[in-house]
């Protein structure tokens, strides 16, 4: 019997190991924008295909493009596609190119809590300038009031609340500010971190949300599934047809269908996209993932996963509130995976 038992565990430790050796865990770090979706994806992926843990860490788009860059994770993650001058630093470190993979579509939604006020506002593109910018300071603004007609804002000062991290969602913000003031763009700009003129910093989509739900007279700009999932109240936004549009699945995905070609390298901005129904601060996010990967089988993994995704985790996007992309993409992306090598 006790032969039997020792046999047993030998075997029983030996099975452990091998599943051990099989175990192919892949590491990452990036956006907070699509951080809902990523953490299902990744979960259910992990339920399909066992031996491979995606571990994410929602840090920021800025923290995804250091690290991926620092080598320090397998693949990084950004709601702004990274500039000439981030890749050219990559390609000196890392020698090799960085690719862009477009995931999901989102929105970027302006958020405030007003107390009293439980409308859905109108935001007009100058209007969110000028309050980021700090020439708009009173929720009675003329601004503000000529675009809701019938509720009355109060004469309270505005508390401006912004990310304090490296953000894609900040990317997306000041990407749209900037194409709705010449001030914004000359004297802000867009990148994942900014100078901001005015206003409170918070850490993450987290962070943000939860300053404005704790500051009476705020307003700040989350990911729209943060405002959903938090039961937040936020704005609709006008769009370059001269409509008022609240972000929503329809929105975001005609956004997207505006968008005539999809660069080879799949940079690209939607803010502010042409046509009726279209949700303005809508945008792609992106997977950074190295053109190569030493590791055999972390690059089968990754490129099984991101074929994957392509796939069956555009199916899960609408229930957390992402739109999935067009077709067109997703076919130029799956010839894509093949430059990882």
């Amino acid at each position: 019997m006790t032969r039997r038992i020792a046999i047993l565990n030998v075997l029983l430790g030996t099975a452990v190991t091998v599943a051990c050796a099989q175990q192919i865990p892949i590491n990452a770090a990036g956006a907070t924008f699509p951080y809902p979706m990523y953490s299902k994806w990744f979960d259910e992926y992990h339920k399909k295909f066992p031996m491979v843990p995606i571990n994410y860490a929602s840090i920021g788009s800025g923290g995804g493009i250091a690290q991926v860059t620092a080598g320090t994770v397998d693949f990084g993650a950004s709601d702004g596609p990274m500039t000439d001058m981030q890749m050219m630093e990559f390609q000196n470190k890392r020698g090799s190119a960085i690719l862009h993979f477009p995931t999901v579509l989102g929105a970027v939604v302006p958020t405030y809590n007003i107390p009293g006020v439980t409308a859905s506002l109108n935001f007009t593109g100058e209007a969110l300038a000028g309050i980021f910018l700090g020439k708009i300071t009173k929720w009675d603004d003329p601004e503000l009031t000529k675009a809701n007609p019938g509720v009355k804002l109060p004469s309270s000062n505005i508390v401006v609340v912004h990310r304090s991290d490296g953000s894609g969602t900040t990317y997306v913000w000041a990407d749209y500010l900037s194409k709705m003031s010449k001030e914004w763009e000359t004297k802000v700009g867009k990148a994942t971190s900014v100078n901001w003129p005015v206003g409170l910093g918070g850490k993450g989509n987290e962070g943000v949300s939860g300053s404005i739900q704790q500051t009476a007279n705020s307003i700040g700009y989350v990911e729209l599934i943060y405002a959903v999932q938090n039961k937040m109240s936020y704005g609709k936004v006008k769009n370059a047809a001269g409509e008022f549009v609240q972000a929503s699945l329809a929105s975001v995905t005609a956004a997207a269908a505006g968008m005539k070609d999809m660069p080879e390298d799949f940079r690209v901005s939607i803010t502010n996209a042409p046509g009726k129904g279209v949700y303005p601060i809508s945008s792609f996010t992106w997977l950074l993932i190295p053109s190569k990967i030493a590791n055999p089988a972390k690059k089968k993994a990754i490129k099984d996963f991101l074929a994957w995704m392509l796939a069956d985790g555009q199916k899960l996007t609408e229930a957390l509130s992402y739109a999935p992309l067009p077709k067109t993409v997703v076919a130029k992306e799956v010839k894509a995976i093949d430059k990882i090598q």
